[in-house]
């Protein structure tokens, strides 16, 4: 696959607004990088600054690499859709549901897929009640990712304190019941599962230092599972990421408890910097960096489809 990139016009989107801007201009500098060492013309832009679109080249594919609110959400899918332009990952519904937490619970419950409960809550919540019925929550802002504005709680008083930490994000806030067990996950890459990959994090859960920050969190991948505990695991990703709407790659977080496994997030822009579990999943499956992006671009292809058609002048939008 060394070839697919070389002399292709690959325009990678980076930054942007969202509470996860620094960790996009990380993995959009090691996607470009990686394109640009395949042979790719690389434009990097910096979706913060106004009027962005107007700098993307007529004839290109977008590698987008934008992390969260306003990248991760529908929202610059729907415009390169209207503009004709094919762009890696999954769509406009793929990407608005995952960015949704609960809705997406919700879909996998419809489904019948394991999923931990969870109540949506806010300053007018009976906290006790929320602890009576969930016992020890996550308290997660529904549209943020890095686990930015999450904590635990355990009873009423620290649950307010969690719900004013999550209220930061200016966004819906739910209480999931806390998963006592393993912490596992899986990258999905054109129809494929990689191999689980196993998170004991240096702190009391995967929070954003654990992710981005300590060098203690320990990875381990291949995830130490049996064969048919690693086949049920990647069957069971599988099958929540394409019931999500995901398309072409992401990944899917699973905690495993005494009641077995239990589905907790797909996130369909990953991070890809040198801390990125993907890219981890991806050697472990004999792919290199430039080898995951040619997998990435080829099932993004295939699975694109511009709903507005190209457009002659880019200043409508």
């Amino acid at each position: 696959m060394s070839e697919v990139f070389k002399d292709m016009s690959v325009t990678v989107l980076m930054g942007g607004n969202s509470a996860e801007r620094t960790i996009s201009l990380k993995s959009g500098t090691a996607v470009a990088n990686a394109l640009t060492e395949a042979g790719a013309i690389v434009t990097r832009l910096d979706t913060a600054t106004t009027g962005w679109h107007h700098n993307l080249p007529l004839e290109t594919f977008v590698f987008n690499l934008l992390h969260g609110v306003g990248g991760e959400d529908g929202s610059v899918q729907g415009l390169l859709d209207c503009l004709g332009v094919p762009y890696s990952g999954s769509g406009v519904l793929g990407s608005a549901l995952c960015m949704d937490k609960a809705k997406t619970k919700l879909v996998w419950r419809s489904a019948g897929l394991p999923t931990p409960a969870f109540e949506m809550i806010d300053s007018d919540s009976d906290l006790s009640s929320v602890i009576d019925r969930l016992g020890p929550v996550f308290v997660k802002p529904v549209s943020e990712g890095s686990s930015v504005g999450m904590s635990m709680a355990s009873d009423a008083d620290s649950l307010k304190q969690a719900l004013l930490l999550a209220s930061q994000s200016r966004v819906a806030i739910m209480a999931e019941a806390h998963i006592n067990g393993d912490e596992f996950t899986v990258a999905i890459v054109s129809g494929k599962a990689l191999p689980p990959i196993k998170i004991t994090p240096a702190s009391t859960f995967y929070d954003f230092d654990a992710k981005y920050v300590s060098g203690e969190t320990r990875f381990e991948c291949p995830a130490p599972l049996s064969s048919s505990e690693s086949e049920a695991l990647q069957t069971l990703a599988l099958k929540a990421f394409e019931a999500s709407g995901a398309k072409a790659w992401g990944r899917v977080d699973v905690m495993r408890d005494a009641e077995g496994w239990q589905l907790l997030e797909v996130n369909t822009i990953p991070g890809m910097t040198e801390h990125s579990l993907v890219p981890k999943a991806a050697a472990a499956a004999g792919l290199s960096f430039t080898d995951l992006l040619a997998e990435i671009y080829l099932a993004s292809v295939v699975d694109g489809s511009p709903v507005c058609g190209p457009e002659e002048d880019r200043d409508g939008p």
